[in-house]
């Protein structure tokens, strides 16, 4: 029994049914258009994209950079991209940014892109199969204890 005030809202918590991760990632991959390792890289190449690494730093040292993507840690993506943010990075320019985002497997990325859409970032998409994907598909690396395998 809930006891409230006359004139107030109940306030009771959402009784939505809980979701699975691979419920919610099928859910958030369903508003956009992710992208393959080679159209990521012609994008970027042609200045029509701006790539963003997620990766943790181990993950980066063992297995290396993508050359020209900007490396933002997944805890501080949001607060770097926001365009009206304060601490936004300067390739943070506006809302109409195409943003390509790539974590390692490129699971990671999409709930990372479904919190750049929210800030209104909405061309924001993310690699399919992340840097392993971008990896194996002969696309530039440099650095790392693994580059070349």
């Amino acid at each position: 029994m809930s006891i409230r005030r006359p004139g107030t809202q109940d306030t009771a918590p959402d009784t939505a049914s809980p979701v699975g991760i691979d419920e919610l990632l099928e859910r958030v991959r369903a508003r956009y258009q992710r992208v393959e390792a080679p159209e990521a890289y012609a994008a970027a190449r042609a200045g029509e994209a701006l790539l963003v690494d997620i990766r943790y730093e181990a993950l980066r040292e063992r297995d290396g950079l993508v050359p020209g993507a900007l490396v933002i840690e997944r805890n501080e993506l949001e607060w770097r991209l926001d365009p009206q943010g304060s601490h936004r990075v300067p390739e943070a320019t506006g809302h109409d940014l195409r943003i390509v985002v790539l974590c390692n497997e490129g699971y990671a990325s999409s709930l990372a892109v479904a919190s750049l859409h929210e800030l209104g970032l909405h061309r924001a998409t993310d690699l399919i199969g992340g840097f392993q994907a971008w990896r194996a598909a002969g696309l530039p690396v440099t650095g790392g204890r693994t580059a070349g395998q």
